[in-house]
């Protein structure tokens, strides 16, 4: 109940009259039915505009922490994030990964909307960053399709790093449903899914046209604070690992 009034009531309005986001492509969601949405990630505004361009519910997961907080704060944290269509990572796996994973699953199975940000952080510079392989798992284990998804001006309206940034215009694009059922049975095979994950990333990156590079997120934000700070960063753990 608290999500259809947020974004019917309270803050959906709000949102359409002071941005007027565009969107296109919506043909592309299914009515009814599990699938996943895809999209890149620029901003913390992106799980608000997203959503506001569809009449179903997107649920995504967010970290326990949000849950978890203790005192009045915590309880009105809490209740925002579940009530806006928001799940805590299941951490009973073996990481936050296998716990994202088994929440993902929830939703899918009763026959909803998740959405994922397979760059895992938001991009720092506006550019977009190679994806995690966790959307493809998914797409595999489920055998639901994936629906690329681009927000483009949502780092406008709300900077990395920045609270407010300043008015423009949203745009969320919905691309064609992709269907990966032709790889059923190798969703442990890395190559597979690190090829998934790419052919995924090359729809955002069509739909979103950001400049693409090769080059996870976070390993992206650590060199370039040590590029500020003037100091050497130690190659990454999983350098060279094309699946990880």
């Amino acid at each position: 109940m608290f999500y259809w009034f947020l974004k019917w009531v309270a803050l959906g309005p709000l949102l359409r009259v002071v941005f007027r986001p565009e969107s296109s492509g919506l043909e592309h969601v299914p009515d009814d039915g599990p699938a996943i949405l895809a999209c890149n990630h620029l901003s913390y505004s992106d799980w608000l505009f997203m959503p506001l361009a569809l009449p179903r519910r997107v649920t995504f997961v967010a970290k326990a922490e949000y849950f978890t907080a203790p005192g009045l704060k915590g309880w009105l944290q809490k209740t925002f994030f579940s009530g806006s269509g928001q799940v805590p990572i299941d951490r009973s796996g073996a990481d936050a990964a296998a716990g994202a994973l088994l929440a993902a699953k929830r939703v899918l199975g009763e026959g909803g909307l998740f959405g994922i940000f397979p760059e895992g952080t938001r991009s720092h510079d506006g550019r977009l960053y190679r994806g995690k392989t966790g959307v493809a798992r998914l797409a595999l284990e489920t055998g639901v399709p994936v629906i690329p998804v681009a927000v483009v001006g949502t780092d406008v309206v709300a900077p990395p790093g920045k609270k407010f940034g300043r008015l423009t215009r949203p745009v969320v694009r919905f691309g064609e449903p992709l269907d990966f059922s032709r790889y059923e049975g190798l969703e442990n095979d890395r190559y597979i899914l690190r090829s998934i994950t790419d052919e995924i990333m090359y729809e955002i990156m069509r739909l979103s046209e950001q400049e693409y590079v090769d080059l996870y997120a976070g390993r992206a934000k650590e060199l370039a604070k040590a590029a500020r700070d003037g100091k050497d960063v130690p190659a990454a753990p999983d350098a060279g690992r094309r699946a990880s």
